[in-house]
Order: structure tokens, then sequence, then C-alpha cells
């Protein structure tokens, strides 16, 4: 029996906070900190073994890596009230070329994206063309 595909996704972060050469540097993290219902029930949606793009957000916005879900979501550690949670993931590759915000919102390939469309939300679904296109343009092959 053929292996399900795996499920995309892409995760922000303010480099400030958490910039993608630390991740590489602590070879694995928590995904914490998430306060949108939206953007948990995608959390609680991804599975071990499906990949995300990195997204540096705020300052010089891009997607500058991948990473894969290594475990599924559990309750955050950091939430002191409600039903949050995060999930692990792990670095899996630089971008050989950033992809910057204002190359995919110009990209008609790219327009449904929620990052286009939803802005501010901090995790969202990427579909497998979308992902496609997004290491087409970032030079990159998983």
């Amino acid at each position: 029996m053929a292996k399900a595909p795996k499920n995309t996704w892409l995760v922000k972060q303010e480099p400030e906070k958490y910039p993608w050469e630390q991740f590489v540097k602590d070879k694995k993290t928590l995904w914490e900190g998430v306060r949108n219902f939206q953007a948990r029930n995608n959390l609680r949606a991804m599975k071990k073994g499906d990949l995300a793009f990195f997204y540096r957000s705020v300052t010089e916005p891009a997607v500058v890596g991948v990473a894969e879900i290594v475990r599924e979501s559990y309750p955050d550690p950091t939430a002191t009230e409600g039903d949050w949670v995060v999930v692990d993931l792990k670095p899996v590759k630089t971008l050989s070329r950033e992809v910057p915000l204002s190359e995919i919102k110009g990209n008609p390939k790219l327009a449904s994206m929620p990052l286009v469309r939803q802005s501010r939300l901090s995790v969202t679904p990427v579909s497998p063309a979308e992902f496609a296109e997004i290491l087409k343009l970032g030079q990159t092959k998983l």
C-alpha cells in the first residue's frame, strides 16, 4: 500500500524572537505561544512527518527553510489558561534562495495561499502545488 502524502504547512516566526539560524543550531524546538483558535486547530491537524515552511515575519518577510513535524500536538507548557497546543519541529533544509513575501504575493500560482489572504495567521496549511512552487522559487530540492 502506498504511503499517504504528507500535509504541508507554513509557520511564522519573528526573527527577533527565534531566527531560523537559532532553530538550525538547536536542532529541534517546540512551536509554542500560538493564541489564535484557527492557528491552534492547524497545529492540531499536523501529523508526524508533515513538512512546514519556516517563514520569517516582520523584518524582511520571507520563506527561509523547511522543517518537519516530529511530535504531534500536546498541551502548550507556556499557556496559563485555555486549551492551547504545541508541536515539535526539527529543521530539514535551508532554502538555497529565500522567497520574499513580495514574490509570493506577485505569483499567480500562490495567490490563494492563506499567507496572502490571512496575513496575520501564524500557522497555515500549504497545498502541495504551493509547496512545490515555493521550493522551485527557493531553488531547493528535498
